[in-house]
C-alpha cells in the first residue's frame, strides 16, 4: 500500500466536498432535467471513489493495528527562505 493515512484522508475530504456540491446540483430547480441527471451520474462516480478510499483507509488501519504494516513517517525538509541553502546568483 503506497498511500499514507494523511494522503487518504486528504483525498476523502476533497471527494466529500465535490460530492456535497454535486448533490446540490441534483437538487436545483433552475436547471434542466438533463443537467440534474448528468450530475446524479457524476455523484454516483464520486460516491464510488469515496467508498473505495474509505475501504483502503480501513484496510490500512487494520494492517497497522494487527502489526502487519507499520506507518512510515515522511520528513519534510524545507529549504526555502533559509539563508543556509541560498545559492549565490552569478554576476
Amino acid at each position: 500500500m503506497a498511500e499514507t493515512l494523511g494522503s487518504l484522508t486528504d483525498k476523502i475530504t476533497i471527494l466529500e466536498l465535490k460530492r456535497y456540491y454535486m448533490e446540490r446540483q441534483t437538487e436545483r430547480s433552475d436547471v434542466s432535467e438533463e443537467h440534474r441527471q448528468q450530475c446524479r451520474l457524476k455523484l454516483a462516480v464520486l460516491t464510488e471513489q469515496r467508498d473505495d478510499l474509505v475501504a483502503e483507509i480501513n484496510q490500512l488501519f487494520e494492517a497497522v493495528m494487527t502489526k502487519r504494516q507499520q506507518l512510515k513517517v515522511y520528513r519534510q525538509f524545507k529549504m526555502y527562505n533559509d539563508p543556509k541553502y541560498r545559492i549565490p546568483r552569478p554576476e
